[in-house]
């Protein structure tokens, strides 16, 4: 399709930008969501340019939170670096807007929700990569840059804090993974994150029997 700017140099510095990311939050996780957000626009009414801008830009500050160990945020602080990128790439201020809006409300904790039907999208790709055999390896990213243990019960998981040594990737699921399918904004999205959530629940349903057989954590 045709951009109103400057794609590939957008591409090229975002790819830049999250070189200093986490594995969990690299610019391989945002061609994940990019793919997903193709996937949602097929009979789709919104707007492709600002969707796949969006989704390319949505976590350009991540670098910026991993940083400060969650104190920023990064949908918030993206949102407010996205547009002066934008400008750079040749885009034009009213493109510029849209993508921001949808990259503020692209967190799964954040308080505002998204107001567009491509701000929808942008938030159901994003959560899609946290779901099925992506989610359950981006989970154990996380849980092994922060030396976390490789499985726990379930008591352990939701009494430990975040970016602890309980802070597994059994954790991630049972305090969001497990609850995105209900948090979906398109029919497409939900239908999707059902499917990757049952394949989750069975992988730790099958962990955990593996490695506490006889006992009913879950």
């Amino acid at each position: 399709m045709k951009f109103h700017g400057d794609y590939q140099a957008l591409y090229r510095a975002v790819e830049t930008k999250l070189a200093s990311g986490s594995s969990c939050h690299d610019f391989d996780h945002t061609l994940r969501v990019i793919n997903n957000a193709k996937k949602l626009l097929e009979n789709s009414v919104a707007d492709r340019e600002t969707v796949l801008l969006a989704a390319l830009l949505h976590d350009i500050a991540r670098p910026e939170e991993e940083k400060s160990k969650g104190k920023l945020c990064h949908a918030k602080l993206g949102a407010e670096i996205a547009p002066a990128m934008l400008k750079k790439a040749g885009f034009p201020e009213d493109i510029s807007v849209q993508v921001a809006g949808a990259i503020a409300t692209h967190r799964f904790r954040g308080k505002d929700e998204p107001e567009t039907v491509e701000a929808d999208i942008v938030f159901d790709a994003d959560k899609l990569d946290s779901l099925g055999a992506a989610g359950i390896g981006r989970a154990f990213l996380f849980a092994g840059h922060e030396n976390a243990r490789l499985h726990n019960t379930e008591a352990e998981a939701l009494a430990a804090d975040a970016y602890s040594k309980n802070d597994t990737a059994y954790r991630e699921f049972l305090v969001k993974l497990r609850y995105l399918p209900r948090k979906m904004r398109t029919a497409a999205g939900r239908k999707l994150a059902v499917e990757r959530a049952a394949f989750m629940t069975e992988f730790f349903e099958q962990l955990d029997n593996e490695i506490y057989p006889g006992e009913d954590s879950l």
